[in-house]
């Protein structure tokens, strides 16, 4: 079946964590991921040059007001949807942020914030491409690096493949 003719977006999303270890997770309000357990993170500002870093770190402060910066951060990841939800293509950098969160965020628009333990979150309702690939994928490589792919077309299973990994 051929992949069909989408826009691709590109964005970031940002794993962060408190002092005790706990990831902090944003139960969305609205799509994509409506209804749904997931990092924080957003779209590139693509008109404005944003770069992928400089991204994380706005999407940072405006959804949960922490402030990082680049050095705070670090790119473990890079994965390419192709059609997901049937909806877009997206380009997807995931950030992991070495910097601890001093406290829950306050709800916003975007939806409501929780901290889990990495054990609890395989229990919560997550996007089916998060339980998949993305959390394996933190597990495995926060410390280093992998480029995936993923095919996440409507009505079959979703696929992974591994395109470069850098072992930490």
């Amino acid at each position: 079946m051929p992949t069909p003719s989408l826009a691709y977006k590109i964005a970031v999303l940002v794993f962060l964590e408190n002092t005790a270890g706990e990831q902090l997770l944003m139960l969305r309000a609205k799509p994509p991921n409506l209804g749904v357990w997931s990092p924080i993170g957003g779209k590139l500002e693509t008109a404005h040059g944003e770069s992928p870093f400089e991204c994380a770190v706005r999407e940072t402060f405006e959804e949960t007001g922490h402030t990082v910066t680049a050095n705070d951060l670090h790119l473990f990841a890079l994965i390419a949807e192709k059609a997901y939800e049937g909806q877009a293509h997206w380009l997807m950098f995931l950030f992991r942020c070495k910097k601890p969160l001093p406290a829950q965020p306050p709800d916003i628009a975007e939806g409501k914030f929780g901290f889990f333990t990495r054990t609890r979150i395989d229990s919560l309702p997550l996007p089916e491409t998060d339980r998949t690939a993305l959390w394996p994928i933190y597990d495995r490589h926060r410390d280093g690096f992998v480029a995936l792919k993923a095919d996440c077309a409507p009505g079959r299973a979703i696929t992974v493949e591994i395109e470069e990994i850098i072992h930490a």
